[in-house]
């Protein structure tokens, strides 16, 4: 299967670096790793997506397996999963050998099943193990996100021992986590942290537990990937260890990872939003019934939702046809409802995926969601009522606006329809004087409609909450379809009240 083109132009350095490597795989392929020993993996990347499928594998070879690793880590995620599933199980696991970690357990996480087993088989013992410990957490907790490549240091060492120690691991192998390192007891539990900068400038002779903060902040492996951005947002940290219910040091999570899952995080809530189930996989690149499968489930839930909407009409029929004006300000009475419930529910998702506020909040979120819904809706009752006596004085005394007379067959009390014969006549929809009980019925609508969409919307998210699911399901369009139906009862129950008493 030949991978998708990629647009040069989104990646310029990509581009720019393409026709010298292109140029040394054919005339020296041996000469690229020095060539290229001092171009960012990243920027090597977007070499390679623009390159074919033979060329690609030339390329990496070229590398060697190391430099080919990091390469691997930035490569499109498609592109990375056909291109390790081409190759043989040997070779794969030569490159994924050279990852770190999480890395290394996030691009088997994209392989098919088979093929991982294939490739695990051949990774070396000790990190066969490490891997499929990372692979038995879901990729959105605590434990699907942290490396095991963390520093510690016992917390009875001097600053010097420290230190050696420090740099023997350095030594070792690439350690995802230098910046932080880790204190532990004599049964390897965390007892403190401290950065390499701290252990650098501790005194001559000092002990690390001199030095090292022991208010250590950690999450244990099954904490969701949104409390861990919190933990790190609210702390100012750059990474946070991952601590077993013993205590002992499991990982550590940096803010690089963090800001990858809160990206993904991100997409499928903005997804959701709009009122579908989460793609799971870039746009560009989602198969077509794919997308069709993701879409038409919540499209026709909403639509059969919807339905509601005509039956609830079909229930007033009667006091339409007695008020045909009626009609009219239906576009307006379920616009608003459904408005008001988006604003109210895309702001408590955001807040309780902030956790600004926490499920505990609902009844004080619900009397400020009242007092808003009741402000906003006397606002909006204002503006319809308004409106509707300035149309029906402006027609009384004829006046107009742009090309549009506003006088007799633009009367609040008549409305020109067509005859079966194609003729058009004057319908009789309100009686004299009765434009101020419409505006009344309007305006008192809105008001209720408008209160009644922002408590929903508002506590729509809490509910799902609290039923285990995702907050954003409660997207815009659903709450705008529940609120429809709703928002109808309203209207024609305070018109029965109000205009046709």
């Amino acid at each position: 299967m030949t991978p998708p083109q990629r647009n040069p132009e989104d990646r310029p350095v990509g581009a720019l670096l393409a026709p010298d490597i292109l140029a040394l795989l054919e005339e020296a392929p041996g000469d690229i790793p020095v060539e290229t020993e001092e171009i960012h993996p990243a920027d090597l990347a977007d070499v390679a997506e623009l390159l074919e499928r033979d060329q690609l594998q030339q390329f990496l070879s070229a590398l060697g397996p190391a430099r080919a690793a990091d390469v691997l880590e930035y490569l499109d995620e498609e592109l990375r999963t056909e291109f390790l599933e081409a190759i043989t199980p040997r070779q794969a696991a030569e490159l994924v050998t050279q990852m770190t970690p999480d890395d290394r357990a996030d691009t088997l996480e994209e392989i098919d099943e088979e093929h991982v087993e294939e490739i695990l088989s051949e990774i070396p013992a000790e990190a066969r193990q490490e891997t499929e410990k990372l692979l038995a957490y879901e990729p959105d907790t605590a434990g699907g996100l942290m490396t095991t490549e963390v520093v510690s240091v016992s917390a009875d060492m001097t600053v010097e021992a420290a230190l050696e120690n420090v740099r023997a691991v350095a030594r070792s192998g690439r350690k995802e986590a230098m910046h932080a390192i880790y204190t532990t007891d004599e049964q390897g539990r965390v007892v403190g942290v401290m950065s390499l900068r701290e252990l650098l400038a501790a005194p001559a002779g000092a002990k690390i537990t001199d030095i090292a903060w022991t208010e250590v902040v950690s999450v244990s492996p099954r904490a969701d990937r949104e409390e861990v951005a919190t933990m790190i947002a609210n702390y100012d940290i750059v990474a946070v260890p991952v601590v077993s219910e013993s205590g002992h040091l499991m990982g550590v999570i940096t803010v690089d990872d963090v800001i990858d899952a809160m990206q993904e995080e991100q997409t499928e809530d903005v997804q959701k939003l709009g009122g579908m189930e989460a793609l799971d996989e870039p746009y560009s690149t989602i198969s077509f019934w794919r997308m069709i499968k993701k879409r038409a489930v919540w499209l026709s839930a909403l639509f059969l939702g919807e339905m509601l909407t005509a039956t609830a009409l079909g229930a007033y029929q009667k006091e339409i046809d007695k008020q045909t004006v009626l009609a009219l300000f239906l576009p307006l009475i379920i616009s608003s409802g459904g408005n008001s419930g988006s604003q109210g529910t895309s702001l408590l998702i955001r807040a309780l995926a902030l956790r600004e506020v926490t499920l505990r909040d609902w009844w004080r979120v619900a009397g400020r969601e009242v007092a808003t819904g009741l402000t906003l809706g006397v606002i909006l009752a204002v503006i319809g009522f308004t409106r509707i006596e300035l149309w029906q004085w402006m027609s009384d005394h004829g006046w107009s606006i742009g090309s549009f007379h506003l006088g007799h067959n633009y009367d609040l009390s008549t409305i020109r329809t067509a005859t079966v014969d194609g003729a058009f006549r004057d319908v009789d929809v309100i009686t004299a004087g009765q434009h101020h009980l419409l505006a009344l019925t309007v305006g008192l609508s809105l008001l209720g409609v408008v209160m009644f969409g922002t408590l929903v919307g508002s506590m729509l998210p809490f509910a799902f909450r609290r039923l285990g699911f995702d907050p954003a399901s409660a997207s815009a369009p659903f709450i705008a379809t529940f609120v429809d139906v709703t928002g109808l009862i309203i209207y024609f129950n305070v018109a029965l009240h109000i205009l046709l008493r």
